[in-house]
């Protein structure tokens, strides 16, 4: 699946949200290393710490299917310009999908592409705990 593609089940994504009170929809879509596509929206809660974001909706959902390896996630949001994972996010993609591709894509159908590792340098890890 190219880039394009997976940026497009973001945007079909957001329709899966649940955003209450901000009323601001993100949709993810999560690329499996054998191809699946996982696809995910943010959820709130009117206790907005319990809020969660399309992106650890669409990974919690891929690792409780029993996914493991992951090469890309597609971001869309409401928003004209791109959005950007939130730093939670940043760390459970470092945590359980390694430096993948971060595939950001706006409302004119623009895309932009990162190695997480240039959205997160000097991640806290594993390295880190021992």
């Amino acid at each position: 699946m190219d880039y394009s593609e997976l940026a497009q089940k973001a945007i079909e994504a957001k329709s899966r949200s649940l955003p209450t009170y901000s009323n601001f929809h993100v949709g993810a879509a999560l690329l499996t290393e054998e191809g699946k596509v996982y696809l995910g929206g943010n959820i709130e809660s009117s206790s907005y710490s319990l809020t969660i974001c399309a992106e650890r909706t669409t990974i919690f959902k891929a690792i409780s299917e029993g996914e493991r390896k992951f090469t890309a996630i597609a971001v869309a949001g409401d928003s004209p310009g791109f959005c950007y994972p939130c730093g939670a996010c940043r760390q459970v993609i470092s945590d359980l999908c390694g430096d993948i591709d971060i595939v950001l894509v706006n409302q004119q159908q623009e895309i932009k592409v990162f190695k997480l590792s240039d959205l997160l340098p000097f991640a806290f890890g594993d390295e880190d705990l021992k």
